[in-house]
């Protein structure tokens, strides 16, 4: 039987390999699982049920109109994401929203559902077209913003 000899370059060539298999395996089996984000709509995340409970998940929709509820004092922001099936849920954020954030508007938030049916959201991302229009005349986007952080005048 003869002995096979590896040159100092196969042996590099096959220890590049093998570093490669094993950092694809690593992602495979251990880092991807735990660090992928689901995209789902309000009917998905509700078909789902208990199993959504405690997930990571981006959840798309529209804002539903009239459902806004901002308080400046706690810049605690609630809302309903609804989707094209009627399908609605609650979501809870805390800090201060998009300046384009406004009824019918859509959105994306990222979070976990809540055994309590309430998605909470860490990150809430405005969805809206790349065409860039110009404020019409006489209105400061500026000045909307603002109107976020003034105390109830109810």
């Amino acid at each position: 039987m003869a002995k096979i000899r590896l040159s100092g370059k196969s042996t590099g060539a096959l220890l590049g390999v093998g570093v490669v298999l094993v950092a694809f395996g690593y992602l495979i089996w251990g880092g991807i699982g735990s660090n992928l984000v689901y995209f789902w709509t309000p009917k998905e995340l509700l078909a789902r049920g208990t199993k959504a409970v405690g997930s990571p998940v981006r959840l798309g929709g529209l804002v539903q109109a009239g459902t806004i509820q901002w308080n400046a004092d706690t810049r605690e922001l609630r809302f309903r994401i609804v989707d094209e099936d009627s399908a609605s849920v609650p979501v809870l954020s805390f800090g201060v929203p998009p300046q384009m954030f406004t009824d019918g508007q859509g959105v994306v938030v990222e979070g976990v559902y809540t055994p309590e049916g309430v998605f909470k959201s860490q990150k809430v991302m405005v969805k809206h077209s790349n065409e860039y229009r110009a404020p019409a005349a006489g209105k400061h986007p500026a000045e909307y913003y603002r109107q976020l952080f003034k105390k109830d005048q109810t």
